[in-house]
Formats: C-alpha cells, structure tokens, sequence
C-alpha cells in the first residue's frame, strides 16, 4: 500500500450541476415536508391555542404541559383497539404485499413477451395512482346494499343481500385484498428492476445443471433480493404505528359500525381533531408513532445484524 495519504477529489459544481439540478425537487420536499416540521414536535408538549395571535406568537405564549397531551391516546377506552388495529393490520399488509409483491416480479420476469410483460406491468401499476377516494367510491359500486353490483349477483341465486357497509366481520379481508391491489404493483417494480439486474450467467449455468424454474427462483433469485427484501421490510417496519389514512377512512366510509375493525391511531387522532381542534393532542400522537418507529427500526436492524451484516440497512 502506498504510503501517500488518499487524497479526495475536488467537487466540481459546474461538472455536477445537472445532478444536482435533478436532486433539487425532492431535496427541497424533503427539507420543507420532513425537516421543518420536527420543529412543531414541541406542540406535542404544550396547550397550543390561537388565541394570542399569530402561530409563532400562540407558540411561544403556550404553557407548558408535560404529557399531558399523550393521555390522550393511552387513557381512551379505545386505545387499546386503535393500537391492536393499527399493528396486526400493518403486520398483513408487510407479510401479504411482500409475498405478492415477489410472486409479481419474478412472474414478469419470466414473461418472454416484452410488450406483453410492458402490459402487464402497466395494468398492475395503474390502482396505485388512483387516490383513496377513488378506490372508496369504486368499492361503494361493487357492495352497496341496494345498488352494488355483488348483491345483485346474490339476488340472481335468490341470496340475501349483505350489509357490507354495517357487518364488520368481512372488513379486515376486504381492507387486505383493497391494500394488495392498489400497492403491490408498485412494489413489484421495485422487485423486478432488482432481478432484471441478476446476471443471467447464473440462470444459464442452472439450466446447464437441470435445475427447474422453481430451484432457480429459489437458489439464484431470492438470495440476490435478500438484501431488498429487507431493507423494504425495515423501512415497513418503522411505520408499524402509523396507519394509511385513506384506506382505513375513505374505503369504509368512516362507517361507525365499523370502528372496531376499521379504526386506527390515525383515524382516531383525525376525529378527535375535528372534534376538540386540540392541535397539541395530534401533535402528541404524531411523534410517539415517529419514535415508536426510530426504536423499531433500530431493533430490528440490530437483530438483522447479528445474524447477517450485509442485510443490515446500516
């Protein structure tokens, strides 16, 4: 090795002013959207009013009132609901969209037919474009009562119509499946670009060995996603605790029969807000999903670690 200290090359701005000009847009959402506002995380701790003026003048006139805030959250007789919902539906949602999301990517990958595989893709990425209330109103056509298209199916077979919208029990798989198809062809995409990026020797020489589709996808394909794998597990795993908004508010309805399978910490804080307009009690909620997450993430990688340090994240 040479003994001459590594010298680090000089930044030329001039010669990198196109990349930085692509990084701009979402530098600037990032400092704007995710930055700036840890500095509202003091709300979580005062009685936050408007009553003295401007924003930063009500902020600074604010008392202080420790916890407070965060009682409301753990001293709800629903606490326990929202917080069970929000984490075992999470746990679906990562265990289903990865599983899904695989099966995708190597099913694409396996098409010969380029444009046709292109058509499939586009079809499977479409729903995730759509907003919540979008997919709200779709699903209101399939299961209303009186004019959804499933009962009219039953009423061809003389069945009873079902009251979608008041029975609670079909919901926890109605939200899954409504989940799966808006997001697993986005994560998918991500999947897929991983494996189009596998050297195809290695494909080549299995099927020299006789190996079948499913011993290459099982020896070659998984382990060089590993890494992906769980990397996008970490990421999920770090927003346990906070649920997608529109799917738990605007798929249902925000039907009140359905509170005890559809209601989670974000739908709760967003009722109370409306209620009470206590700005400091959803401040409250947003940083103990926030910190939840740091610390879930951290174990998790951690454990990751032990075990295998190239899967970690860092």
């Amino acid at each position: 090795m040479s003994s001459k200290a590594y010298k680090k090359p000089p930044f030329r701005f001039n010669k990198n002013f196109a990349f930085l000009l692509m990084v701009l847009p979402g530098f600037i959402w990032l400092v704007l959207l995710k930055y700036l506002p840890m500095c509202g995380a003091v709300l979580a701790f005062k009685n936050f009013h408007f009553s003295r003026g401007g924003f930063f003048q009500s902020l600074w006139d604010s008392s202080w009132c420790g916890f407070q805030n965060f009682y409301f959250l753990f001293n709800s007789h629903t606490a326990w609901v929202i917080t069970r919902n929000t984490i075992l539906y999470n746990l679906v949602f990562i265990i289903t969209g990865t599983i899904l999301s695989l099966a995708i990517a190597v099913g694409l990958s396996e098409i010969l037919n380029k444009r046709l595989a292109k058509l499939y893709q586009t079809c499977m990425f479409f729903p995730y474009f759509l907003s919540w209330v979008v997919v709200g109103y779709l699903l209101f056509g399939f299961i209303s009562f009186d004019k959804g298209s499933i009962n009219s199916i039953l009423a061809l077979f003389h069945i009873p119509p079902v009251q979608w919208y008041d029975d609670s029990a079909y919901w926890p798989y109605i939200l899954t499946f409504i989940n799966l198809w808006k997001n697993a062809g986005y994560t998918s995409v991500i999947y897929l670009a991983a494996i189009i990026g596998i050297d195809k020797q290695y494909y080549e020489a299995a099927e020299i060995d006789g190996a079948s589709k499913w011993q290459q996808v099982r020896f070659i394909t998984m382990p060089h996603l590993k890494g992906l794998i769980t990397v996008l597990t970490l990421l999920a795993v770090g927003r346990i605790f906070a649920a997608d908004f529109g799917l738990f508010y605007q798929v249902p309805l925000n039907s009140g029969a359905l509170y005890p399978v559809t209601d989670v910490i974000d739908t709760y804080v967003f009722r109370g807000l409306m209620y009470t307009g206590d700005i400091g009690m959803t401040t409250a909620a947003g940083l103990y999903q926030s910190v939840v997450g740091l610390v879930l993430i951290l174990v998790v990688n951690n454990v990751i670690k032990k075990y295998d340090k190239d899967s970690a994240m860092f």
